[in-house]
């Protein structure tokens, strides 16, 4: 692929035609000769579109220069510097192809100041519009664009830029749905819920007349007679496919829901760390005092216990029905409510999640005594490895209380 602007004579080396006329100018910079198995080789690098990025645009470089443009003019088109553009030239016209494969040698990473992490995290967790960006989110290039920008920092990698905000105990999460509770009696429901989280977790030493147990209660359902999705082991699909395997296990495709539902009522004692559960075809207030009546056999009467609950209505006292209050106050049980629309304080929703995960989860009952009898048994198994890790990793994922 010789160069448009060079000519050659018979049986004399190839001249410029500035040169041939007699003006003497500066020999620009170009690529050497290239032969057509190079040019193809090179259309090959370009086309293919895998691979690494810096040698693509190396062989981008010298292919253009091979096609007569200018230094100047390869700068504008690949948005970078003519330096840059004469030195890859020149390492192609020294090296080869080997030049389009270059080895990093590496180099010690950048470190910053602690002011510049906390500076960087900071940002990080900001939203875009606060610092008047038309984005909703940051990506990596955007942040760092925006650090350089602002002079946060003089200059950072992508890579580099991940690294300290994993570092720093930040990553890329997606938004959770909140609902904020318009109780009048929040602040005074979440501190009293609070406060007995204190007692329980020993950091409070209870007064004379307040409780000295505390359960958290909730009902878990309806269980239905479906099938629940889920994970399992498997052999791999595709190239890695053995043709002699037996067909993966699938979840049954239903519509119906036959045989009713279930409610499994469950407290969970977070000084014993225990888990308790009855499952009751209904779920109304009869069911709740049959319950709590006994959640109260499990401690001598002197001891005061509590029951933390939300604002479920079989859960409350009302004008007509006064059982709630009446059996409460007469077994030395008291109920505290979490305000309305932050079930999320019950510290037995993590409990909930970790039962699902372990019992429910690919799970395709035929009655409801055999789903019965498999979530009895996950509580004992429970009660008796509450110490296992995955478990531990589990609740303490979905806890936020």
């Amino acid at each position: 692929m010789p160069c448009c602007d060079v000519k050659r004579r018979p049986g004399s080396r190839t001249v410029c035609r500035a040169a041939a006329i007699g003006v003497r100018v500066a020999e620009r910079v170009r690529v050497r000769e290239i032969d057509e198995d190079e040019g193809a080789k090179l259309l090959r690098i370009i086309r293919r579109g895998s691979g690494s990025v810096v040698t693509w645009r190396r062989a981008r470089t010298v292919l253009l220069s091979a096609q007569c443009m200018p230094v100047v003019r390869i700068a504008e088109v690949t948005f970078t510097s003519a330096d840059r553009v004469r030195d890859e030239i020149h390492d192609f016209n020294a090296d080869g192809f080997a030049s389009l494969y270059p080895k990093y040698a590496g180099g010690r990473p950048k470190t910053f100041t602690l002011p510049e992490r906390r500076e960087i995290k900071k940002i990080a967790k900001s939203k875009p519009t606060e610092h008047d960006l038309p984005f909703s989110t940051w990506s990596l290039t955007k942040l760092a664009d925006f650090l350089v920008a602002e002079g946060v920092v003089d200059d950072i990698s992508h890579e580099g830029l991940r690294i300290l905000l994993r570092e720093e105990g930040v990553s890329f999460q997606r938004l959770k749905t909140w609902k904020t509770s318009r109780d009048p009696d929040y602040a005074a429901k979440k501190a009293r819920v609070e406060h007995l989280y204190a007692i329980a977790d020993g950091e409070v030493i209870p007064e004379e007349d307040e409780p000295e147990v505390i359960f958290c209660m909730d009902e878990f359902g309806p269980l239905n007679l479906m099938p629940h999705p889920g994970r399992q082991w498997a052999e791999r699909g595709g190239k890695h496919k053995d043709p002699d395997r037996q067909p993966r296990r699938r979840r049954r495709a239903t519509y119906n829901r036959y045989g009713g539902v279930r409610h499994l009522f469950a407290a969970y004692d977070l000084g014993k760390d225990k888990l308790y559960g009855h499952i009751k075809p209904v779920k109304r207030r009869t069911q709740f005092l049959e319950f709590c009546r006994y959640l109260r056999t499990l401690y001598p009467p002197t001891v005061r216990i509590a029951i933390v609950c939300d604002n479920f209505s079989p859960h409350l006292t009302t004008r007509k029905c006064r059982r709630v209050a009446d059996g409460a106050a007469s077994n030395n049980v008291e109920i505290a409510y979490t305000p309305t629309n932050s079930s999320r304080l019950n510290r037995i929703e993590a409990q909930f999640t970790a039962l699902r995960y372990f019992t429910l989860d690919g799970t395709d009952h035929a009655t409801h005594k055999a789903q019965a009898s498999m979530i009895r048994r996950y509580i004992i198994w429970r009660n008796r490895h509450a110490a296992d890790e995955h478990l531990r990793a589990v609740v303490a994922r979905a806890n936020a209380a």
